[in-house]
């Protein structure tokens, strides 16, 4: 199979191997979708300036004591095996064979202790929804430790899902395979419920905290309050990110909001970013702006659905590229 030659290509061949309710799920976002074309125009209003005899920079990073090829992630979508077989075991094999990190979904359809053979390859992550149940969060985050996870990253944005009109008109539902394992005995939620226990969240995060020795990472933050005030339960990181535009539209973008958030707390724990990274300048513009690191998600589901592990791992690898190119002509300008 001839892969596809470029990162836009990857996208237009997934939605024409993709069922159309399974393209929508993926590539579709909240209400009319403002949000999500927001976060890729902020990113396109940021320009990078080259700079003369730039002095190389490595493109490597250490976070929370581990190394890393590229300062890239891949982010935590669920569900995988909608988009090819092999689900997350594909896209963490991917992940591991680039040097990069991979973010382990609580709605993984794959469960987390057969990613393991990747984990020995490359540091793995786990994202947690707060449960309900404080004791099924700790159950969560126990297994997780056991099956090698080197940090939790618990989502704070999402305490009920999105109103997804792309995704509704498709007529998307999850086929009787698809499963989220790690919650199989958990009642699962209805579409619009608010089934997180986000009330309690910032008490429960302090809970968590003196549960794990693991680092935390709060993902989903907007607001400066909420990143000092994560920094204050006891959080190593905290990820910018408006969940791709899949849960409220009409907020602001995830750029928009990424200088004041380093700004405030950057000294005091790790700022990454996310939503809206679609190519390996993206990657260069976002750590211009402060962060230390982005996660990537739809382009990575792209390329599993076209070629599996393979096609995955080459979307990585373009993205690393482009990536290394543009730190090359820029030279360091991170803040």
């Amino acid at each position: 199979m001839t892969l596809p030659p470029t990162l836009p290509a990857y996208e237009r061949a997934a939605l024409e191997i993709l069922p159309p309710d399974v393209a929508a799920f993926l590539f579709g976002g909240a209400g009319a979708e403002a949000t999500m074309r927001d976060n890729l125009a902020a990113l396109e209003r940021v320009r990078l300036v080259p700079r003369a005899f730039a002095t190389p920079v490595p493109t490597e990073i250490t976070l929370f004591g581990d190394t890393y090829s590229a300062p890239i992630l891949v982010a935590p979508i669920g569900y995988q095996r909608l988009f090819h077989p092999d689900g997350e075991r594909a896209t963490a094999r991917a992940a591991a064979a680039m040097g990069l990190g991979y973010v382990v979904p609580t709605l993984s359809s794959v469960p987390m202790e057969t990613l393991a053979d990747a984990a020995e390859r490359a540091p793995q992550w786990f994202q947690l929804y707060l449960q309900p149940d404080f004791e099924d969060t700790v159950a969560l985050v126990r297994r997780a430790e056991a099956a090698g996870t080197r940090a939790i990253v618990v989502t704070a944005d999402a305490p009920v899902d999105g109103v997804r009109d792309r995704q509704i008109e498709a007529g998307f539902r999850l086929p009787d395979h698809v499963r989220a394992v790690h919650l199989d005995r958990q009642a699962l939620p209805t579409a619009h419920s608010p089934h997180r226990a986000q009330a309690t969240g910032w008490s429960a995060l302090k809970r968590l905290r003196a549960e794990t020795h693991l680092p935390l990472v709060a993902k989903g933050i907007l607001h400066v309050e909420d990143a000092m005030q994560a920094a204050q339960a006891g959080c190593d990181g905290v990820i910018v990110s408006n969940h791709g535009g899949r849960v409220l539209d009409g907020t602001i973008a995830a750029l928009d909001a990424l200088p004041a958030i380093v700004a405030a707390v950057g000294g005091r724990v790790q700022v990454l970013f996310d939503s809206g990274i679609r190519r390996g300048g993206d990657v260069a513009k976002a750590l211009q702006l402060g962060a230390r690191a982005v996660l990537v998600g739809r382009p990575a589901m792209a390329g599993l659905a076209v070629a599996g592990e393979r096609g995955a791992a080459h979307i990585l690898r373009m993205l690393c590229d482009e990536y290394r190119i543009a730190a090359a002509l820029i030279g360091n300008q991170t803040r």
